[in-house]
């Protein structure tokens, strides 16, 4: 079989497991909302339409789009509705075959919120198998995920009017590729969306629906808001700028952009080895935060809003509620699990977020490299709170920083850059130091840009063993 994808020939060499399941482009529904539902239930996985369940032979997609229809039927019969990122079709070209074929594949995240059922029974994945949960280990599941979520309370006195009919199309065609200026097959798509719930010949609202699409949200949750501010100094005070930013939640983000570009300062900084204007924060990293804040704040805490503050020497970001789930502030850069997990799937359609990933790991990367201290999380009082530090050496308005223009014809790997700054600041760098600039670099990666460093003139190894530390040599 000659593969023209990579990421099918990579699943199917994998054979089938617990992560993966193939089936056939006819699979009955029930069939494919179990398998669904014990990924769901589990660790995730991937599913496959086209492919014969048994010997891994591609049969091929006839009708992609209809494929994608019925997988949505499928997750319409989990309870509660399993909301999944769009299904996407990949062509295959099996050996022999004149055509190549359409493969249909559905990923099921891993950390999904809820814990899932068909007709009753709760199912997971065992071997290669989908089988009902033990009473031990469903109860344990219940105690990690919880089994009431607030996105999918329906609220009896909303309707559709509430909704922005133009919002609710624009997502349905751009997601679903729904055809534009139909309303009614707009709101089916977001029932299958978990957006909302129909009973009858009718459609009932979700909270989720009305933070995504409504006209104004805050008339049933007045705290489902941002309140940003910008301090002239390091503490609260009376002289501050202020903006209550309000509307759902993809207009909130976008109020909350204007915000950050209006008031982050901009100051001269040495990145690699060039001087350049940036903001005093990375803009970068702040939206990343605030997108974190609004996609997994616990919105049954109608007490507080989120905070965006800025201070003379600081940036902090505090949402309702502590860590969801398993995460814990030992763990949170590496584990995956979405209090909301609707919320987060339609704005990782609507491209704000990527799905379930917090990415506080890329927060850390990109402050790191613009010179700044590591990000501190910590929960306090009820809330998740996430602080940047400005750099109170690196940055300056007038550009009296030092030059190290002379080395960029050196060409040193970026690491080597992030060291020769670092030495120009600070004067001296250890090899602890080092490593902490680049913590997931192996060590003997980094003994190496030291030793070539060394090799080449430019510093000078000073002390022996545990004292040793490195200095820029005089030019």
């Amino acid at each position: 079989m000659v593969d023209n994808s990579s990421e099918i020939q990579t699943l199917l060499s994998g054979g089938m497991g617990p992560s993966l399941h193939w089936f056939p482009e006819d699979v009955p529904l029930s069939s494919l909302a179990a398998a669904l539902v014990g990924m769901a239930n589990s660790d995730g996985g991937t599913v496959i339409l086209g492919v014969s369940p048994r010997v891994g032979e591609l049969l091929g997609v006839n009708d992609p789009e209809a494929a994608c229809d019925r997988v949505f039927q499928a997750a319409i019969l989990t309870d509660p509705t399993l909301v999944l990122p769009i299904p996407h079709q990949i062509t295959a070209q099996k050996t022999g075959m004149l055509r190549p074929v359409n493969l249909v594949v559905i990923n099921v995240p891993a950390g999904l919120p809820h814990v899932y059922s068909l007709d009753g029974r709760y199912l997971g994945r065992e071997g290669t198998q989908t089988n009902p949960l033990p009473a031990r280990q469903l109860y344990k599941l219940f105690h990690q995920r919880g089994s009431v979520q607030f996105e999918s309370r329906v609220i009896p006195e909303a309707s559709l009017s509430d909704l922005d009919e133009d919002k609710v199309m624009a997502y349905a065609y751009n997601a679903g590729n729904v055809p534009p200026d139909d309303l009614e097959k707009s709101y089916e798509f977001l029932v299958r969306r978990g957006c909302l719930k129909r009973v009858g010949n009718e459609f009932q609202l979700t909270y989720t629906a009305l933070l995504l699409f409504g006209r104004f949200p805050q008339q049933w949750l007045p705290n489902a808001t941002i309140l940003a501010g910008r301090f002239p100094g390091v503490a609260l005070s009376g002289q501050y700028s202020k903006r209550d930013i309000t509307g759902n939640l993809p207009d909130q983000l976008k109020q909350a952009d204007e915000f950050i570009r209006s008031n982050l300062k901009t100051v001269v900084r040495l990145v690699g080895l060039q001087h350049q204007e940036r903001l005093e924060y990375p803009f970068e990293a702040v939206r990343e935060l605030l997108v974190n804040a609004i996609a997994h704040r616990d919105y049954n805490l109608q007490g507080d809003n989120i905070h965006l503050n800025i201070f003379a020497n600081r940036l902090e970001i505090s949402s309702p509620g502590t860590l969801p789930g398993p995460v814990t502030l030992k763990n949170l850069l590496e584990a995956r699990f979405a209090r909301n997990a609707v919320i987060s799937q339609v704005l990782s359609d609507l491209g704000f977020v990527e799905r379930l990933g917090y990415g506080l790991n890329r927060v850390v990367e990109v402050t790191r490299f613009a010179g700044l201290l590591p990000p501190q999380f910590e929960e306090t009082a009820g809330t998740f709170r996430v602080t940047l530090f400005a750099n109170q050496q690196g940055d300056n308005s007038d550009g009296g920083l030092p030059d190290l223009s002379r080395y960029a014809v050196l060409d040193l790997n970026p690491r080597q850059q992030m060291a020769l700054t670092q030495l120009s600041q600070n004067k001296r760098i250890s090899s602890h130091e080092y490593q902490s600039l680049c913590p997931e670099v192996h060590a003997e990666t980094l003994r190496r840009d030291l030793a070539d460093l060394v090799a080449r003139g430019i510093v000078i190894k000073v002390g022996d063993k545990k004292a040793t530390y490195y200095i820029l040599k005089r030019i």
